[in-house]
């Protein structure tokens, strides 16, 4: 199976703690890596967790409060000072760009690669990002400015080949990509020999959505039904709803119900208020309706 993994960066939320880092993540779908957010320290977490700067290619930003984007002028400095030459390309609500362009210019004059930014909708979903490996979608979330969560739509890869079959009815090479993407086979004889007797099903696509810093929204289920794993902020516990409303945020209990309606296979929760020094209020609030669920932690990474 093709290599996805979600890499937690940080999972505070705005003040800082000695606990947590600012939001973000990194996503490795088939060696390609994909960043959500970038609060501060992240590119600190990236070498914790023994990842690779150069394989970065996109970072997609969820909305422009501090907490998710002030570690972006850093990390790109870094990159440069690498020795990075590829474009960065950065997917983020249209106000990002010219708030960034004078901090680029300043600090980061004659970086040896391009810094493109792509804006997008936040109000409606969209793909924004596609390739042969996956598709990211947006999420429109509900917040004190304009934000979005994000889908990762995993591509279907080709069937694997029997190689006793293939070998028993001699198929040539020049065969084998298209039998392995559905099609049938014939023989020079003019017999037709079905895909599904050369070749054994795939793994099913995997779906990763990320729902950051929202009001709970549950006509948003179906945008994420069935994905293997959601991460969804838990600010605060249920007995701070009222400040979870306040603020557009959810508590543990309602990013449950969230995952619980959207049927996803597990439910990864975050964005904790610095006022809780223990999260393990918040994992039992949400186990009690949807049993498996995780907490975020710093350098955790969940394979899907």
């Amino acid at each position: 199976m093709e290599k996805f993994e979600v890499h937690i960066l940080g999972c505070g939320s705005a003040l800082p703690t000695t606990r947590h880092f600012p939001t973000s993540q990194i996503v490795n779908i088939r060696e390609k890596l994909f960043m959500i957010d970038c609060g501060e320290g992240a590119q600190l977490q990236i070498r914790r967790s023994r990842i690779g700067f150069s394989r970065l290619g996109h970072i997609f930003i969820s909305h422009l409060h501090g907490d998710h984007c002030f570690g972006l002028i850093g990390l790109i400095s870094t990159l440069s000072l690498l020795g990075r030459t590829a474009t960065l390309h950065i997917h983020a609500h249209r106000d990002l760009e010219p708030l960034m362009r004078p901090w680029l210019d300043f600090f980061c004059r004659g970086i040896s690669f391009d810094v493109e930014f792509h804006p997008f909708d936040s109000k409606q979903p969209a793909t924004i990002y596609d390739d042969r490996s996956v598709t990211v979608t947006t999420i429109p979330l509900n917040h004190r400015i304009p934000c979005c969560g994000f889908l990762f739509e995993e591509k279907r890869t080709p069937d694997h080949l029997i190689r006793e079959m293939i070998d028993f009815y001699r198929i040539p090479f020049h065969e084998l990509n298209r039998i392995k993407n559905g099609e049938d086979y014939t023989t020079p004889e003019g017999i037709i020999v079905p895909h599904s007797r050369l070749t054994t099903p795939a793994s099913p696509p995997r779906k990763y959505a990320y729902c950051s810093d929202t009001t709970y929204l549950p006509e948003n289920t179906d945008l994420v039904r069935g994905a293997d794993l959601l991460f969804h902020e838990a600010t605060f516990a249920e007995d701070n709803a009222a400040r979870a409303k306040e603020t557009c945020h959810s508590t543990a209990k309602q990013a449950a119900t969230f995952a619980q309606k959207a049927g996803v296979g597990q439910l990864l929760i975050g964005h904790f208020s610095a006022r809780y020094e223990d999260e393990s209020i918040l994992l039992r609030e949400a186990k009690e309706i949807f049993p498996n669920t995780l907490l975020a932690q710093e350098n955790l990474k969940i394979t899907l």
